[in-house]
């Protein structure tokens, strides 16, 4: 067999979704490979730290997420939300709601939606394996009003169309893309996760078998970065001893030489900068491989759903991170159906659920690590949704709308509060009112599309802050959060 017609089928025995789903990164392999070079020279921190994106694909109803549960009547109540989405059937029952106490805002309570605690089944209360009891615990924040920005703008400002806005306002993939990439003033290639891998990888990460970033649900703009090779591997129940395990080379005599084989020829023409690239890359994968092949099972029991398996393999990875030699990891997990324009009520119920359990038993197998400090859930997701509801009766649902409210859970986490920047009513959550001082729409016309107060991208800095980004190295992931004069939001300890 011909060399090159070797290599070419050598090189599809490797089952790496990431070099399949990269493929367009393969120009940068001098780089990287001059990078992994770099590493080897370095030392790594002591400490250990994960972030772990949760993506709420479609807009996440940020309405019925939090909702105010007071009668303070000197800001938003739940009177004011109830007489806006009752008549048409979104509201939800005020004795259904989660309370919560909100220490910014007076020690006022605030609702979460049911589906966060408890479950009842036939009138009976099955086990609490939601995130609601984290909140008593200071172990969840809540980051109120956030959204795609270029620069803080009032309604004034937006609706006089005096400062420069983020582009496809309320479009899905425009929005998404925003988020991820943490960047509202023109479309990039390069997502936040990925940038922070390309800048830290080599000083945290020196000699690591796996990337820095990894992701559970295929390719996404959030984990790429210019030289970052991200991994994106199966979900659960797939074992994670088989995510990158070697086909064709088994036990036969056949195979064995063809393994052997394989293993001699990639030492061969290494003066060649490319093939020399390609050559570690493979060895590097070959050796995560074996890291991987006598991985620990968790041993908290997750739920059987897609998030749920998503987060079952994080826990893995992360179980098996001494193997892989890494300190720092980024992943990222997802779950869609939230463009909720109908049927919201039940299609969100459901959805919620299956987030807050899958959070919860990660969070309680970071617990079982001894990590939970180490390893911080966050949310992202495109925009909120409309105050105003989209139909009536049982097919009701929300339109597309702008800024939201996301859920921060780990050990990390200050307290268990309202974050982001003051709204016209002088604390972080919106008024509620229809052509309100929040409200970006105006007129009669007026659906409740709340103007962020809070950017992603301060949002993301406190979480990348406290990841190990050193302050002065954020503008470079966030070119845009010099406009802000808040780069730390508080909601994470050092």
């Amino acid at each position: 067999m011909k060399r090159r017609e070797f290599l070419q089928k050598s090189g599809c025995a490797l089952t790496l979704v990431s070099l399949a789903t990269q493929i367009h990164h393969f120009g940068l392999m001098s780089a990287l490979a001059q990078k992994m070079e770099e590493q080897s020279q370095s030392s790594p921190p002591t400490d250990y730290r994960a972030l772990v994106c949760i993506f709420l694909s479609g807009g996440n109803d940020g309405n019925n997420t939090v909702v105010p549960n007071h009668n303070d009547s000197s800001i938003s109540n739940y009177s004011t939300y109830f007489n806006a989405r009752n008549s048409q059937g979104l509201a939800i029952p005020q004795d259904q709601l989660l309370p919560i106490s909100v220490p910014r805002i007076g020690g006022l309570t605030y609702g979460l939606h049911p589906s966060f605690g408890p479950q009842t089944q036939n009138g009976t209360t099955i086990v609490n394996n939601g995130i609601y009891e984290l909140w008593a615990q200071n172990k969840m924040a809540i980051v109120t009003n956030v959204g795609t920005l270029i620069q803080p703008t009032t309604r004034q400002q937006y609706q006089q169309r005096t400062v420069p806005l983020p582009y496809q306002l309320y479009s899905h993939s425009d929005q998404v893309a925003q988020y991820q990439a943490g960047r509202s003033d023109r479309v990039v290639s390069f997502g936040w996760g990925g940038k922070i891998s390309d800048l830290r990888t080599s000083q945290d990460n020196p000699g690591a078998l796996v990337p820095m970033i990894t992701s559970v649900a295929g390719g996404q703009l959030f984990t790429l970065g210019q030289t970052t090779l991200p991994l994106s591997i199966a979900a659960a129940p797939t074992p994670l001893s088989q995510v990158l395990s070697l086909q064709g080379f088994g036990t036969s005599t056949a195979e064995q030489a063809r393994l052997a084989a394989f293993n001699d020829i990639r030492n061969y023409d290494l003066n060649q900068q490319l093939i020399a690239s390609a050559s570690r890359i493979t060895e590097q994968a070959m050796q995560a491989s074996n890291a991987l092949r006598n991985y620990q099972e968790v041993t908290v029991t997750f739920p059987n759903t897609s998030l749920g398996n998503q987060l079952k393999q994080v826990a893995r990875m992360i179980k098996t991170r001494s193997n892989l030699n890494v300190t720092r990891q980024i992943f990222f997990c997802q779950i869609g159906g939230f463009d909720t324009h109908q049927n919201q009520l039940p299609t969100q119920s459901s959805l919620l659920l299956q987030v807050s359990q899958a959070m919860r038993a990660f969070y309680d197998e970071m617990v079982a690590q001894g990590i939970a400090d180490k390893v911080t859930q966050f949310w992202i997701t495109d925009f909120n949704r409309t105050f105003n509801p989209a139909g009536s009766g049982g097919s009701v649902g929300s339109d597309h709308a702008w800024g939201n409210h996301l859920i921060v859970l780990g050990d990390a986490v200050t307290a268990s509060d309202f974050y982001g920047m003051n709204t016209s009513n002088g604390t972080p959550f919106p008024t509620l009112t229809f052509n309100g001082p929040d409200d970006a729409d105006s007129g009669s016309s007026a659906r409740g599309r709340w103007i962020p107060t809070t950017s992603v991208e301060q949002y993301a800095a406190t979480l990348a802050k406290w990841f190990g980004v050193p302050t002065s190295d954020l503008p470079t992931i966030f070119p845009k959060l010099v406009n802000f004069p808040t780069w730390d939001l508080g909601f994470m300890r050092p």
